[in-house]
């Protein structure tokens, strides 16, 4: 009876180390590889913008930055902008006109501030 249980344990450590490791081979799930994609070309391109540019965008969602302030999020061909000093009543799929600050180390997304709803 206890090699039986010893058996159905050990069988179950199996499967479980068996499904993670064919989780980490195939690169986890279809998101996640997408996600990963996606980083990897936009890391080889140019950003649409420069610093300085005034933009026109939708905000497509808010997000916390780590020192706590609520930014918006918008893209511009599908580049991401994080936008600062955004209005409390701004809500996702307004449209406002910004000002680009400064792009990440890898120039994969860029820092804007608020100027005016469009």
């Amino acid at each position: 009876m206890l090699d039986q249980a010893v058996l159905g344990i050990g069988l179950l450590v199996v499967l479980v180390i068996g499904s993670w490791v064919v989780k980490r081979i195939r690169g986890g799930s279809a998101d996640e590889r997408q996600s990963r994609d996606r980083h990897r070309a936009a890391q080889k391109r140019d950003p649409p913008v420069e610093i300085g540019d005034v933009e026109t965008v939708a905000i497509s969602e808010f997000t916390d930055h780590h020192s706590g302030e609520r930014q918006a999020v918008g893209k511009i061909e599908g580049f991401v902008v994080f936008v600062e000093d955004v209005p409390g009543g701004c809500e996702p799929t307004d449209v406002i006109r910004i000002k680009v600050l400064s792009f990440n180390r890898g120039h994969t997304s860029a820092t804007a501030t608020f100027l005016e709803t469009a």
